[in-house]
């Protein structure tokens, strides 16, 4: 099923977390979404471990992930 107006259609979660540390880094990525997996001995696995079992954290993520690489601001998400 084709999503051309959707930038995460197709991008696995993984993908994101690497591209987003490459261009970030983690301290950069904790700062702007403050979740311990990114702020308290970092890495991919953990990361998607949290990720993969908190939406609302995935959510700021795939935020992140868009306003970084695809220059969307969309409003504040809330919890």
């Amino acid at each position: 099923m084709e999503q051309p107006n959707n930038p995460l259609h197709g991008i696995k979660l993984e993908e994101i977390l690497i591209k987003l540390e490459a261009e970030l880094g983690w301290e950069e990525m904790g700062n702007i979404v403050n979740i311990r997996c990114f702020t308290h001995d970092p890495s991919i696995k953990s990361s998607l471990k949290f990720l993969r079992k908190t939406p609302w954290a995935r959510v700021k993520v795939e935020q992140l992930y868009l306003d970084t690489f695809h220059g969307f601001k969309w409003s504040p998400i809330k919890k």
